[in-house]
Order: structure tokens, then sequence, then C-alpha cells
């Protein structure tokens, strides 16, 4: 990954997240967040 790619990436996500808060009031990143852990949970079945 360049540095160019690396620096894109964080301010894309950065943008996103400042989207979600002001528009949305974090629903959209509490959403996705519980749905990333209840998957963490899931694949420690596979362990």
């Amino acid at each position: 990954m360049t540095n160019q790619l690396a620096l894109l990436l964080g301010f894309a996500i950065v943008t996103a997240l400042t989207i979600d808060a002001y528009s949305y009031d974090w629903d959209n990143t509490l959403f996705l967040s519980r749905k990333l852990l209840e998957l963490i949970e899931w694949l420690k079945f596979w362990r």
C-alpha cells in the first residue's frame, strides 16, 4: 500500500465518520459496530 493510497483511505474513513456524526447521530456507526461484534462472536466458534 502506498502512502498516497493510505492517506486517501484514511481521509475517506474520517469523512464517512464525520458525515455519520453530524447527519445521522452515529446511528450507522453504532449499527455496524454491533454487527461486527456479532460477527466476531460467531467466528470465535470456529477457533
